[in-house]
């Protein structure tokens, strides 16, 4: 599936008690289907499909959209790569199917519903809701195409390959010599030089070069009006009637342009999403769930960090990133503190605050407010220390809160480790 090369061009990763874990990028992420009628209307060739939901849908998609269809590829729409690799907890190997149209039914209402575990699902899998039917294509020639944002040239930049359908990231590292990078000139657009380039590393086969060209071209206008931040087509792939067809497709978009692409940020999905992350985006806190037993509450994403190490550092895992800001108010830090507690996982919780314009006194009054919402079940280590560090004490004092109190981050981890031991 298509994730690839970019994993490594353009994803951050940080290494928290002992795992790798993924960063909190600024991006929307949509399903396949809704990326093929998107690049459909700026006139990308994407194989014909339906998005169904039910085997209702199912049977009408196929006396509708395939009456003379004799092989139909059934595709599991989660947003997690290596769908055709994954496999069902209901025993169903594989995501995506080439089957006959008669067929077609019949597998599609075995994935409809059910939870398909990948390698980047984790064990939890995601449940698929929606199947995705494509027409089957005769493919001669399968390559790799993407569209990044590179720091180094600052803008973006197009990713091609003469290969593809396969795992890009094993191909750069055994053959990087097949891979073709060709930086864009944000201020003067894609010319037809730059789109040359490009189709000379996809070296297509049988496709019409000019054409070829035209389609770069409105896939980087695609990129640029729709805001972007990552297009991926893995395959980029000729049929075998001479066309270049965008196969399969994966498009991020930044959220800070939410406010003028509210068309496709409507088609966010939220249940293929962690909840927690949905509820702290709700709230305006920077969230990132991670698989430790230490919830913390911070303010400042390099404080968070820090505090996420020194609980490594005495022996703790942190459950999380949570970075309240500069500005939080009291409602943020009770909804702060409701994410925290609902999470099983977390036996205690670690409040860090250095109180700048963050003033430590707002801290204290959420907290105290969050444990009148919040039941409470774990213990809460707090170390307050900056603007109204006093009030923000004497409010935490006189709440008659049960709390565990530390002059400083590494005297708060090391109770925070040792809560949980006890």
């Amino acid at each position: 599936m298509v994730r690839g090369l970019l994993g490594k061009l353009a994803s951050r990763s940080l290494s928290v008690a002992g795992k790798w874990q993924q960063q909190q990028l600024r991006r929307l992420n949509i399903h396949e289907y809704q990326g093929a009628e998107l690049m459909s209307k700026h006139g990308i060739n994407v194989p014909k499909g339906v998005a169904v939901g039910s085997v209702e849908e199912v049977r009408k998609a196929m006396q509708e959209v395939f009456p003379n269809q004799s092989e139909v590829v059934v595709k599991s729409q989660i947003l997690a790569g290596g769908r055709g690799l994954g496999t069902f907890k209901s025993g169903l190997k594989g995501g995506v199917h080439i089957v006959k149209a008669d067929q077609v039914e019949d597998i599609a209402g075995k994935m409809l519903g059910q939870i398909l575990v990948t390698k980047q699902t984790g064990p939890q899998g995601k449940v698929v809701s929606k199947v995705y039917l494509a027409e089957k294509f005769s493919l001669v020639n399968e390559m790799y195409f993407a569209i990044t944002l590179d720091r180094k040239s600052a803008g973006p930049l197009i990713i091609a390959c003469k290969k593809g359908g396969t795992s890009i990231e094993d191909l750069a590292e055994q053959h990087p010599e097949l891979i073709v990078k060709v930086p864009i000139d944000v201020f003067t657009g894609i010319t037809d030089e730059d789109a040359a380039k490009v189709v000379d590393g996809l070296s297509p086969k049988v496709a019409d070069r000019n054409a070829s060209i035209e389609q770069v071209k409105k896939l980087y206008e695609l990129f640029c009006k729709c805001d972007c931040t990552m297009l991926e087509i893995n395959p980029f792939a000729e049929t075998s009637d001479n066309q270049l067809v965008a196969a399969d497709a994966k498009l991020n978009f930044d959220d800070n342009a939410a406010f003028r692409q509210k068309e496709i940020f409507a088609l966010r999905d939220p249940t293929q999403e962690d909840p927690r992350e949905v509820a702290a985006a709700k709230a305006d806190l920077n969230y990132i769930g991670l698989d430790g037993e230490i919830g913390c509450m911070v303010n400042g994403a390099g404080l968070a960090m820090a505090t996420m190490d020194i609980i490594k550092l005495h022996g703790g895992t942190p459950a999380n990133f949570l970075d309240v800001g500069g500005n939080a108010s009291e409602n943020q830090v009770v909804e702060a503190f409701k994410i925290l507690t609902s999470d099983e996982k977390v036996k205690a919780i670690l409040v860090n605050i250095f109180g700048g314009i963050m003033k430590c006194d707002v801290i204290a009054s959420g907290i105290v407010n969050a444990a009148k919402q919040v039941q409470l079940k774990v213990p809460v280590v707090v170390r307050l220390e900056g603007t109204n560090v006093d009030q923000g004490k004497r409010i935490l004092k006189e709440s008659g809160m049960t709390l565990i109190t530390a002059e400083d981050l590494d005297d708060a981890a090391e109770k925070a480790v040792k809560a949980i031991a006890s």
